[in-house]
C-alpha cells in the first residue's frame, strides 16, 4: 500500500509467540506490530460515547484537533471542522482503494482511522477477476464489506462518528442533527470526485468531457462480464495507446472481440486530449501497477516459511512489491492472477 502511494499504517515486526493458532490447521502464532500516525479510530469515539462519557468525547476530540488539525482550534466551529476533515480523508482513501481493486474486508468503525490511513489489515485482498460483489473475508457471509459496498460502509461509519459529536456540533440537538445529516450526505459527492479523477487517470484522461464517466463504467461492465483481471486490464491498456498491441489487453476477456468497440471509442476520446501518445501511455503506467499483493502468492510464501522454514519467497515478493509500477521482467510470474487449482482466498481477522 505504501509503495502504491496510498495512506497506510506500516509494518514493523512479526514476533513468534511460541503458541499455536488454529484455523483450518494449526499454525505458529505471532504478534504483528504496526506503526501509525495515530491508532485513534471512529470506534475510539464510540467507546466514550457508549459509556455516556461526554467529557471523554470532548477530551478526545480536542486531542485529535490539537495533534493533527491545529488550525481548527481557532475555528468558529472546530468540531464541525474535525468531522469534515475526517470525512474528506475517508472519501479520498476509499476512492484510492477502489482504484487499485483493494477490499479491506472488515470496515467496521473500529477499523476506520480518523486520519484516513488504511488500518487493521485482516481479511483483506486485492481483487483478481473484476466482480463488484467480491468478498474475501471468511466471516462476511452476506457481503456487507464487499468491494462495491465500501463507499456506502464508509458513509455508515461516518454517521456513527457524527452521532458521537452531536453535543459538540451544536448545543441545539435539532440543529446538530440537521448539520450532521447534511455533512454525512456530502461524502458521496467528495468520494465521486476523487473516484472519477483517479479512474480517468487510469485510462489516460486529463481533460473533462461529459462522456468520460460512461466510458469508465462501460469498461467496468465489460471487465465484469468478461471476468478480466482488474490490475492487468489497466496495466495492459496502458500498452495499447498506439493501437499496436491490443492482444495483451483483449485476451484478458472471455470474449476478446467484445472489447473492440470500446477500444475504438476510447482511442477517439484520447485523440481529443491534445497530448502525445507516449506521454499518455507513460502517465497511465505511473498510476496502474504491474504488481499487486496477490493472496495466492502470499499463501505460497506462508507455506514455504511455515512448512520448510524458507523465507526467500516472502523476501523476494516484498522486494517486487516495493516497486509496483516497474515492469520488472525477471519477476513477471508475480503479475499473473491465480490459475485453476490455486488457493482460493478466504482470510480471517488476524491472518
Amino acid at each position: 500500500m505504501h509503495a502504491l502511494g496510498i495512506p497506510t499504517t506500516r509494518a514493523l515486526a512479526a514476533t513468534l509467540t511460541g503458541e499455536a493458532v488454529y484455523r483450518e490447521r494449526a499454525l505458529p502464532g505471532a504478534v504483528f506490530t504496526r506503526v501509525a500516525r495515530s491508532h485513534i479510530r471512529v470506534g475510539t469515539f464510540q467507546y466514550f460515547a457508549s459509556h455516556g462519557d461526554s467529557a471523554g468525547v470532548r477530551t478526545l476530540a480536542d486531542h485529535v484537533i490539537g495533534r493533527f488539525f491545529p488550525d481548527l482550534a481557532s475555528a468558529e466551529h472546530p468540531y464541525r471542522g474535525l468531522f469534515l476533515a475526517v470525512r474528506d480523508a475517508q472519501a479520498e482513501l476509499v476512492a484510492r482503494w477502489m482504484q487499485v481493486g483493494f477490499i479491506h474486508g472488515v470496515m467496521n468503525t473500529d477499523n476506520m482511522s480518523i486520519l484516513g490511513d488504511t488500518i487493521d489489515y485482516g481479511p483483506c485482498a486485492f481483487m483478481d477477476a473484476y466482480d463488484p460483489a467480491t468478498v474475501y473475508s471468511a466471516i462476511d457471509e452476506r457481503g456487507r464489506y464487499a468491494y462495491a459496498n465500501q463507499p456506502s460502509i464508509a458513509t455508515w461509519n461516518l454517521a456513527r462518528l457524527a452521532e458521537t459529536l452531536l453535543d459538540l456540533i451544536d448545543p441545539d440537538g435539532e440543529k446538530a442533527v440537521a448539520w450532521a445529516e447534511e455533512a454525512v450526505r456530502g461524502f458521496a459527492q467528495i468520494y465521486q470526485l476523487h473516484w472519477l479523477r483517479g479512474m480517468k487517470a487510469k485510462i489516460g484522461l486529463n481533460a473533462d468531457r461529459p462522456e468520460d464517466p460512461g466510458l469508465i463504467e462501460e469498461l467496468l461492465e465489460l471487465m465484469h462480464k468478461g471476468a478480466a483481471d482488474f490490475t492487468l486490464t489497466y496495466r495492459n491498456l496502458s500498452m495499447t495507446v498506439d493501437g499496436q498491441s491490443d492482444v495483451a489487453f483483449s485476451e484478458l476477456f472471455r470474449e476478446p472481440r467484445s472489447v473492440a468497440p470500446w477500444l475504438a471509442r476510447w482511442r477517439e476520446r484520447l485523440g481529443r486530449e491534445g497530448r502525445r501518445q507516449a506521454d499518455i501511455g507513460s502517465g497511465m503506467q505511473r498510476v496502474n501497477p504491474a504488481f499487486i499483493l496477490r493472496n495466492h502468492r502470499v499463501e505460497r510464501a506462508i507455506d514455504a516459511a511455515v512448512d520448510e522454514g524458507d523465507f526467500s519467497k516472502a523476501v523476494e515478493f516484498n522486494q517486487v512489491l516495493a516497486n509496483p509500477f516497474d515492469d520488472q521482467a525477471e519477476y513477471a510470474a508475480y503479475r499473473e492472477p491465480p490459475r485453476p487449482g490455486d488457493w482460493q482466498c478466504k482470510t480471517f481477522c488476524g491472518t
